[in-house]
């Protein structure tokens, strides 16, 4: 369900290693909470572990809560194309995996759209080169929060922390 009882949406988006990710979008006026997890996979309950493993088919997410008055699905879109490189699959980095890829995970039919929109406008600007844009854009599924160590792993370790965006 995308809105809230407050007219807050969600959005949930997979650009690499979370931690990173997550700090961006908690930086972003208008984003009111955000958690990092796995979505997309298979196992219920999945534990870090399990989804570093490859096999349970979950990719390292961030759930956006956002306040649609002060920061646009289109807004939250550009963040999430400006924080990872969509054209490497299945990787961010040094960190490789099917749990790092790039997707977009929407939970209505107008995030559908607009994030096949943006995906389209950003492989025909050039921005990447001649690399295609692999990022998948899939239906959201049950989100997984991931263990507390996790939530805001860089403000609790001072920003110092080997994953990187």
């Amino acid at each position: 369900m995308t809105e809230h009882g407050n007219g807050e949406k969600r959005a949930t988006f997979g650009a690499g290693c979370f931690w990173g990710v997550e700090a961006a979008f908690r930086k972003r006026a208008g984003v009111t909470a955000t958690a990092v997890g796995y979505m997309g996979g298979s196992l219920k309950n999945p534990t870090y572990e399990q989804v570093c493993t490859g096999e349970t088919g979950h990719a390292e997410v961030v759930q956006v809560t956002y306040d649609p008055a002060r920061v646009t699905y289109d807004d939250l879109l550009s963040l999430f194309w400006s924080v990872h490189n969509p054209t490497q699959l299945n990787r961010q980095g040094p960190d490789i995996g099917s749990n790092y890829r790039s997707v977009i995970f929407y939970h209505d039919a107008e995030q559908a759209r607009l994030a096949r929109q943006s995906r389209e406008a950003l492989q025909v600007s050039g921005r990447f080169g001649f690399g295609k844009i692999v990022t998948a854009i899939q239906p959201a599924t049950e989100f997984w929060r991931a263990e507390e160590y996790h939530q805001q792993y860089l403000e609790k370790h001072g920003g110092h922390a080997a994953c990187g965006i």
